[in-house]
């Protein structure tokens, strides 16, 4: 069966901002005494809030200032703002649910302007303008509140939704909210879904054709 409505989350999934996100943590982390390859950031803390990487930073050792989160995000958006990658298949994935009148929605742990500046240059901002939710103001995953709060404003049931997620946070509150997960994973070591029964795909044409939607020519 069609799903009625299809979550994106955002960072790894619509957009290539991981390998900036994670350079940027590892040079602040080892400015502030903790020293972790940017290769190890994705392991670590990849899928959480900044606050979160804070929490597990200081945990090992770093020395975070007062405003460190003000300071971050400010450098991040700098990065952000040179440009990301669009992941593969995306808009054609896209335009298939748009065609067959399916829903879809994001998902981010992210801040809402994080998202506006890596989604906004390539067009990915006013494709979802208005369905854009954030773990800042719902309850971050691996909790399920903003899967719960999207489903109830597309008015949609768990069975009719369907989520794409690319890190254990976002699959795990997928399975939390008993939505049928598509674990992206392209990218990484594909074990770090491992758990979490997420169906593993590569590109962005599996999860058209496990929906049943014919590809785009």
């Amino acid at each position: 069966m069609r799903p009625k409505l299809v979550i994106f989350d955002c960072d790894g999934v619509l957009v290539d901002t991981e390998a900036v996100t994670n350079t940027v943590i590892a040079d602040f982390l080892g400015r502030h005494g903790l020293v972790i390859p940017p290769d190890e950031i994705i392991t670590l803390f990849s899928g959480g809030t900044m606050a979160s990487v804070g929490v597990e930073a200081a945990k090992r050792g770093a020395q975070l200032p007062d405003g460190w989160l003000d300071q971050i995000y400010g450098v991040v958006f700098d990065a952000l703002r040179q440009g990301v990658e669009v992941i593969a298949g995306v808009n054609d994935l896209i335009d298939l649910l748009v065609a067959h009148d399916i829903g879809i929605a994001i998902a981010s742990n992210g801040p809402i302007p994080k998202m506006e500046i890596s989604l906004g240059p390539s067009g990915l901002w006013s494709r979802f303008e208005g369905r854009i939710y954030s773990g800042h103001q719902h309850g971050p995953k691996p909790k399920p509140d903003m899967l719960f709060q999207i489903m109830r404003d597309f008015g949609v049931t768990a069975s009719e939704t369907v989520m794409i997620d690319d890190m254990p946070s976002g699959c795990r509150a997928a399975q939390a909210a008993c939505v049928q997960c598509y674990g992206y994973v392209a990218d990484g070591d594909p074990t770090r879904l491992d758990g979490t029964k997420a169906i593993k795909v590569t590109t962005m044409r599996e999860v058209a054709s496990a929906l049943g939607l014919p590809a785009k020519r």
